[in-house]
Order: C-alpha cells, then sequence, then structure tokens
C-alpha cells in the first residue's frame, strides 16, 4: 500500500507538471487514463488490506482466503502502478536517484523502487503458490463431498457409497447457486453503487457454478488445469476487491467524511474497470487457447523451436582481435556485421 501511494504521490505531481505537445502529460488521454487506474486501484488496494485486517482483529473469521488475496491481488495491482510510474515518468523514471541528484533535479527514485518491489511477487507466497492455494480451498468442498466419484484409484464400491451423499448436497446446493436473487430493489441503499454489488452478488454464484463445472468436466485432472483455475481465483479476488471497495465507499460516505464523495467516486470507477476484466475471465474458462498453449511449451522444451535462439551476438565476437575460441555446438553465433 505504501509503494501504491507514493506512485500516486509522484504522479500526480509530475504528471501535473510536465509539459508535452503544450499541456501538461496528465491532460493527455492515454496517461490520464493511466492514471486513473492508479488511483482506482489504490483505493481497491487499501480497501481489500483493510477488510482483511479487520476481520483477523475482529477473530472468529477463517481468513486464509482473504489473506490470500491480500497478499496476491494487491502485489500484482501495486506491481502495475509501479510500471505506469516509471512509464510516466519517462526517461527520468528509469534514471537512477543519484544520476537526478548530479544533474540538480528532485532525486525521486522510480528506478529503485521498480527493483526493489520486483520481490513482493515471488516471497511470502509467490504470485503461482497463491493462486494454487486459493484454487485448493475454493474446490475443496466439492472433493470432500465428490471426490472419491472423480477419483481413478477409488473402486467402484467407494464410488457407489459416495453418490448418496453427493446427491443430498448437490440437490440442495446446485439450484441455490442459480435461484439467488441479485436484482433490483436489492442493496438499494448503497444508490448508484448498488448495481455493482449486484454484480458481485450474481457473479459470486456464477463463480460457484463454474467451479463446480469445472470439477464435472476435468475430474481428476483439474489439478493439472492450472489456467482453469487461475482464472476462478482471478475472478474471485477481483469480486472481492470490488466487495471491499464498495463497502469501504459506503461507509465513508455514510458517515459524512470529507472525502465521501470522491471514495464514492473511485469505487465507482474501480468497479466499471474490474466488472470487465471478470467478464472477459468468465469467457476465457471455456473458450481459451489453454491445450494448444501447453503444446507450443512442450515444443520449446523439445527443441522443435531451438532455430529461434541462432543469431545471438556475445561478447567474444565483439572484441575486435580477440580469437573467439570454439563456438559451442548448441548455439550458432553470427557476428554483428550480419
Amino acid at each position: 500500500m505504501g509503494t501504491a501511494k507514493i506512485c500516486l504521490e509522484i504522479v500526480s505531481k509530475w504528471a501535473g507538471e510536465r509539459v508535452q505537445w503544450g499541456k501538461p502529460v496528465g491532460k493527455h488521454e492515454a496517461v490520464a487514463h493511466m492514471i486513473t487506474d492508479m488511483a482506482s486501484r489504490t483505493f481497491a488496494m487499501e480497501s481489500l488490506a483493510s477488510l482483511a485486517t479487520e476481520m483477523s482483529d475482529r477473530g472468529g473469521y477463517d481468513i486464509r482466503l482473504e489473506a490470500a488475496a491480500a497478499k496476491e491481488w494487491n502485489t500484482f495491482r501495486a506491481w502495475q502502478i509501479v510500471d505506469d510510474t516509471m512509464q510516466i515518468r519517462g526517461g527520468r523514471g528509469y534514471e537512477t536517484e543519484q544520476s537526478l541528484a548530479d544533474r540538480g533535479e528532485e532525486p525521486i527514485a522510480v528506478e529503485r523502487m521498480m527493483r526493489d518491489y520486483r520481490i513482493n511477487k515471488i516471497f511470502e507466497g509467490s504470485t503461482e503458490i497463491m493462486h494454487l492455494f486459493m484454487a485448493r480451498e475454493m474446490v475443496d468442498k466439492h472433493l470432500q463431498i465428490a471426490g472419491a466419484l472423480i477419483d481413478p484409484e477409488k473402486g467402484l464400491a467407494a464410488k457407489l457409497r459416495a453418490i448418496p451423499g453427493m446427491a443430498g448436497f448437490y440437490a440442495w446446493w446446485y439450484p441455490t447457486r442459480w435461484l439467488g436473487y441479485g436484482r433490483w430493489p436489492r442493496y438499494a441503499r448503497f444508490g448508484r453503487l448498488a448495481r455493482h454489488l449486484r454484480f458481485v452478488e450474481r457473479s459470486s454464484r456464477k463463480l460457484a457454478r463454474h467451479s463446480f463445472h469445472g470439477m464435472l468436466v476435468y475430474q481428476a485432472r483439474l489439478q493439472n488445469k492450472q489456467a482453469f483455475l487461475f482464472r476462478l481465483v482471478d475472478i474471485a479476488n477481483e469480486l472481492f476487491a470490488q466487495a471491499a471497495a464498495l463497502s469501504r465507499a459506503q461507509a465513508l460516505a455514510e458517515g459524512k467524511r470529507p472525502e465521501g464523495s470522491a471514495a464514492l467516486d473511485l469505487a465507482d470507477t474501480f468497479c466499471r474497470s474490474s466488472r470487465r476484466r471478470v467478464k472477459e475471465l468468465f469467457r476465457e474458462l471455456w473458450s481459451n487457447d489453454d491445450d494448444r498453449r501447453y503444446r507450443a511449451a512442450l515444443d520449446v522444451l523439445n527443441g522443435r523451436y531451438a532455430w529461434l535462439q541462432t543469431g545471438i551476438v556475445g561478447p567474444d565476437e565483439q572484441a575486435p582481435g580477440k580469437d573467439a575460441g570454439p563456438r559451442s555446438p548448441e548455439r550458432e553465433r553470427v557476428p554483428v556485421s550480419a
């Protein structure tokens, strides 16, 4: 959160002062959109982290998923914010703070921030590990109920014993994932934000259905369908971020806080963007090129595309008058003149 806030502060000042083509860079639409995303995501990040922390402080909650979402979603969004800050600062963003100071400019360390921040997507649970953990939690109940039926190592007797419990659970569970009401006037007290909460409610039930459908379609292979599972987790995280941003904005507005009106605007802006991403992720669950991309990766590992690695210029070839020695049979190099 600190990183996101500092980036927003840097960009707010720079984009308002730096003039390009007759007006501040922040007033060019392309940059303005980046700034809007930075501000709305920062608000959503803080809302998500605050909600997860409040649940932890109150106690009595199982916050494994909320904590994982705060780690995975916030670190990913903050990295986007750092990258956009570098882009908006331009060459000065790439320049070290010492170099800037030597030239008499304000030593703003965006370059160092980018180097230092990147580790957050790796340590304390990498992005991939967070996805896998959350995916496992998402389907864990289904595995408890119907795991024997899809487990290839279970015998016929075990599968038959699982059927009554499975039928009893899903006879209630599955229809309720369709029949819940998520339309007007539900959440009416949230005013213009109500439409977003209704979207979160409908999408949450849809997410539950698709996770169940995935288990039916892929069965024991589901654990290897990581692209499918990751999309489920991404949808869940987006919905959690929306819910957190909406509840925080409403609380600020109802509390007559001076930032209440601005918070409503930020939440609305964020949810509009997040909703588009959720819809895209739902489409990609069942319409994608995952298998083709997996086969292409195997081709790379098997050397089918090794010819793409030829033509690399090594340091020996660039040093005039130096004997390059024998060439590696695994890599063809060409001289600079080629």
